[in-house]
C-alpha cells in the first residue's frame, strides 16, 4: 500500500477485518500505518497457515479479528478467538498457526 493510500485511511472509521481478504492457501496482509514509532498491519491467514517461531526487537500486540488461532509465546500455547489480544514482548520467541481461517491486527511499537 502506498503512503498516499495509507494517509487516505486517516480520519475514517475502519472495520479492520474488512481491509484484507482471505486468499486460499496463503497469508494476505495490508499495512495501514507505518512510521518511525511503529506500524499497524492487518493479516488474513488461510486455515493451516501461520508464522514460524521467531523473535522481534520490539514489543507487538496481536488482536484476533475473526476466526481461531493458536499462538505460542515463550513455549506456552494460547488458543485465541475473535476479540482477544496478546502481547509479544521484545526478543521473546513467538509463533502462530491458523486453526480456522483467521484475521488479526498486528501493532508493532518501535520505541
Amino acid at each position: 500500500m502506498s503512503e498516499k493510500t495509507r494517509q487516505e485511511l486517516g480520519g475514517r472509521v475502519l472495520r479492520l477485518g474488512e481491509l484484507v481478504d482471505y486468499r486460499p492457501g496463503t497469508v494476505a496482509s495490508r499495512m495501514i500505518v507505518n512510521n518511525p514509532a511503529g506500524s499497524i498491519t492487518i493479516f488474513a491467514f488461510d486455515e493451516g497457515e501461520g508464522l514460524s517461531e521467531h523473535t522481534a526487537p520490539f514489543d507487538a500486540g496481536v488482536t484476533i479479528l475473526d476466526g481461531e488461532a493458536e499462538v505460542w509465546v515463550a513455549g506456552t500455547t494460547h488458543p485465541m478467538t475473535a476479540g482477544e489480544t496478546i502481547i509479544f514482548p521484545a526478543n521473546v520467541p513467538h509463533a502462530l498457526s491458523a486453526m480456522t481461517p483467521f484475521k488479526m491486527a498486528l501493532v508493532m511499537i518501535r520505541g
